[in-house]
């Protein structure tokens, strides 16, 4: 089965734009290196192709390999499953309201609400990126419900929390998003967003999977000269 890796590989464009690099005491010290999983990393060797191509042009382009892809590729299967089904949902939808924002913006408060290290950190990254807001991403993940952000932005967050939650749903709660241009549709992807999130929230859980350190940084200073 052919992989679709259209929004990996977009977000491989996004971490590799130009940023200035702060490196923190403990990188590039081998002694200190981090576990990026409590289960084994198979050799690339014993990987499928298709994603050694996707972690080769990660690694080409970003100058990292996100550590989801390395500790997921513990079972390779199960990888090229979370890959087609990340590209689907967070892939821009026909008609849709939400943007790579939006979507970046309810993983931060999801992972916050599971206690997601890993997707804490690296999905706060990409929502600096995608909003240009250096500050935002951290206020939501403390405390989403008095970070600065928009009755829009609130309303998109109540109804991720309430089903990250397993709170009942009500149709009022379908027109709090559609006072804000978002139909049922949206609200879908909203739902969609939360669940396979929470599932990479719980796999990561599982392995202990470590965020990259690259992530820290990015979004947070001036893009570097060119």
């Amino acid at each position: 089965m052919s992989l679709s890796i259209r929004h990996c590989r977009n977000l491989i464009r996004v971490l590799s734009k130009p940023t200035t690099v702060v490196r923190h005491a403990s990188q590039g010290d081998n002694s200190k290196k981090q576990q990026i999983s409590r289960y084994p990393i198979p050799d690339s060797s014993h990987v499928p192709e298709d994603m050694q191509r996707l972690m080769e042009e990660a690694k080409e382009k970003a100058g990292f390999v996100p550590n989801v892809f390395q500790a997921l590729s513990h079972r390779p299967k199960e990888l090229r499953a979370f890959v087609n089904y990340y590209d689907t949902v967070m892939e821009d939808r026909a008609g849709g309201h939400l943007s790579k924002a939006d979507k970046e913006m309810i993983i931060v408060a999801v992972s916050a609400y599971n206690k997601c290290r890993y997707c804490i950190i690296a999905h706060s990254a990409l929502f600096r990126i995608y909003s240009k807001n250096r500050i935002l991403a951290d206020q939501i993940a403390a405390n989403w419900e008095t970070a600065d952000i928009d009755e829009r932005q609130r309303s998109i967050l109540k109804f991720a929390m309430l089903i990250a939650t397993c709170q009942p749903l009500s149709d009022k709660d379908f027109e709090v998003l559609s006072q804000q241009g978002l139909d049922q549709e949206d609200a879908w992807d909203i739902g969609s967003v939360v669940a396979f999130f929470s599932l990479s929230n719980r796999m990561a859980f599982l392995t202990s999977m470590a965020p990259n350190e690259e992530f820290y940084m990015l979004g947070r200073l001036p893009k570097s000269p060119k």
